[in-house]
């Protein structure tokens, strides 16, 4: 009796350890989130560890599987917003293998797109899974470029981080990326009520669009300025003030703090999720060589100048000058462009003048008129009363006459 009882002990010791190794080799998928873009669906699922999948599709219906090999769902996915204009549900069960199964059911063809994540600045391991669509239609802001004898001037607003990425975060919890569409949305708004003049949004909700993607984007339309709208933070918070950036010249020395903040904005692909083979970007490496690279950063400069001079009238100024760093997002050397912070989301005061859309309208218009004077100075456009828009040498020859412009908005 001594003897059996102490096998059966034995084997339920042997039972526990394997069940407890068995538990500890689980994957788990701990969130899932769900991002809306107008080109595509994303799904990001959270991870304890590294996990071996499969994808793939099915059809009548349209479907998108995902197997995840000996992995556990302890996330909520009906909290997901759905349906949305890609995916009509999901569901999830156990395989024939027993893998994880999570099968999306899709309203139209799309081509999936996956890739993992390694840990980084906080977050765990992620699968990230794309549902790209067809390009059906041309977005209304690329309608509106035909005929482009009367399109006037075209400026490309982008709205920092977004989706995965949220960028910097107040003491208060307020994300950079909401306080940027906030402020970007405001600034096409009054662009667009111009005429002659047009605003482009690079991003117009809460998702992630690639660096390289917003680069391109502005090229695509044919922006005749550039400006990327961001919010700094630091770890001491009685630092305030707005500042102005354009893109260093290859050689050029950047401060100590103007390339660390590079650094960071540069570090979003790896934050938000981007495959490996969609960082490289011949043409924007490329472009550094090109026989305009000192004329635009010429341009740019005078542009961050009026940013700066306009800015300074809606609150504190940080630098009172241009900085200069290697930011991949101002790598369209064609176009004028800026990244401007407009302020430190890290104080906690100006944390809550951010978040407030009284003061988002304030630097919207500062921002709105900095474009306008940089576009005179610039010799595109004339003083108000009797306003013209000059074409750009690449977009003919002929005057495109715009209403009025001042500055009393």
């Amino acid at each position: 009796m001594k003897l059996r009882y102490l096998i059966s002990t034995s084997l339920m010791m042997l039972l526990m350890c394997s069940s407890v190794a068995s538990a500890a080799n689980l994957t788990v998928v701990r969130d899932v989130r769900l991002w809306t873009a107008p080109d595509h669906t994303r799904l990001v699922f959270d991870l304890n560890q590294k996990m071996t999948y499969k994808l793939f599709r099915l059809h009548k219906p349209e479907r998108v599987v995902i197997d995840m090999e000996k992995t556990s769902l302890k996330a909520d996915v009906k909290k997901l917003p759905l349906p949305d204009p890609v995916i009509q549900g999901l569901r999830h069960g156990k395989s024939k293998n027993g893998a994880l199964r999570i099968v999306i059911d899709v309203k139209e063809k799309v081509q999936p797109r996956s890739f993992l994540l390694e840990p980084l600045h906080g977050k765990p391991y992620r699968l990230v899974v794309d549902l790209m669509r067809k390009e059906k239609t041309k977005s209304t802001a690329l309608s509106a470029r035909k005929g482009s004898n009367k399109r006037g001037v075209v400026i490309a607003v982008d709205a920092g981080h977004g989706g995965e990425d949220p960028g910097a975060i107040g003491p208060h919890r307020l994300k950079e990326k909401t306080v940027t569409l906030a402020v970007a949305k405001q600034l096409a708004a009054i662009i667009n009520q111009q005429p002659g003049m047009q605003a482009v949004l690079i991003r117009k909700g809460d998702y992630f669009v690639p660096l390289r993607q917003r680069v391109y984007l502005a090229r695509k339309v044919h922006a005749d300025m550039m400006i990327s709208i961001h919010a700094d933070a630091v770890r001491k918070r009685s630092v305030q003030g707005a500042s102005a950036y354009t893109l260093s010249e290859r050689g050029a020395t950047p401060s100590r703090a103007a390339k660390a903040l590079a650094a960071k904005e540069n570090a979003a692909d790896q934050i938000g999720g981007v495959a490996a083979e969609q960082t490289h970007d011949p043409l924007v490496s490329r472009i550094l060589d090109d026989m305009f690279r000192r004329d635009s950063l010429n341009s740019s400069q005078i542009l961050a100048e009026k940013v700066l001079g306009r800015l300074k009238k809606v609150g504190p100024i940080k630098h009172s000058s241009p900085r200069r760093a290697r930011f991949f997002v101002l790598g369209a050397m064609e176009i004028p462009s800026v990244l401007v912070e407009l302020d430190y989301i890290s104080n906690p005061n100006r944390e809550k003048k951010l978040k407030s859309k009284k003061h988002q309208k304030q630097l919207a218009k500062a921002l709105f008129n900095a474009s306008v004077d940089f576009f005179r100075k610039m010799g595109r456009l004339q003083q108000a009363g009797n306003t013209h828009v000059q074409p750009s040498p690449t977009q003919g020859t002929s005057l495109t006459t715009v209403a009025s412009v001042s500055d009393m908005l």
